[in-house]
């Protein structure tokens, strides 16, 4: 074996050993991110039970039943689609019908939202950019969100 077909050989096994290893990384980095969802977002992916996504929009006014043990049910929308939640713990100070709200959990066999965690906001006038940019899209973002959070310095951009 010439020196050449040597080095060719050994090139080729250390770009295939990088290749495996970006393989594994890429890999094990897609199970390990949440993406968020708006509730029209699930409905147009076809989200399927049991994975385990972020959903984010307004709480629906009207739709907060609280129960004993600290559960709440409560239903959130883009404007365009609503999905029922069902959460098991104590809620954020600021959570109120009509506010932003991202939760993470996963979806039932039922198209209901099983969260176990409710983010919680830095201030009233905060709003993830996500869940600005979907209620831009649906046609539902009132100007002055933008105006109230960047005097707070919240995460919304106009």
């Amino acid at each position: 074996m010439t020196r050449k077909q040597r080095r060719l050989i050994l090139i080729g096994s250390g770009i295939g050993v990088l290749a495996v290893a970006v393989g594994l990384m890429l890999n094990a980095l897609r199970d390990s991110i949440v993406f968020f969802n708006s509730p029209t977002d699930i409905v147009e992916k076809h989200v399927g039970p049991g994975t385990r996504i972020r959903l984010g929009g307004l709480v629906k006014s009207g739709s907060v039943v609280r129960s004993d043990n600290l559960s709440v049910r409560f239903e959130v929308t883009d404007g365009k689609t609503v999905t029922p939640v069902s959460y098991q713990g104590a809620l954020p100070d600021l959570f109120r019908e009509g506010q932003g709200v991202v939760a993470e959990g996963v979806l039932d066999a039922r198209g209901t939202f099983n969260a176990d965690s409710i983010l919680a906001k830095h201030d009233e006038t905060y709003m993830p950019k996500e869940v600005a940019d979907a209620l831009k899209r649906s046609g539902h973002w009132k100007d002055d969100y933008g105006h109230q959070a960047g005097a707070s310095g919240g995460g919304a951009v106009k």
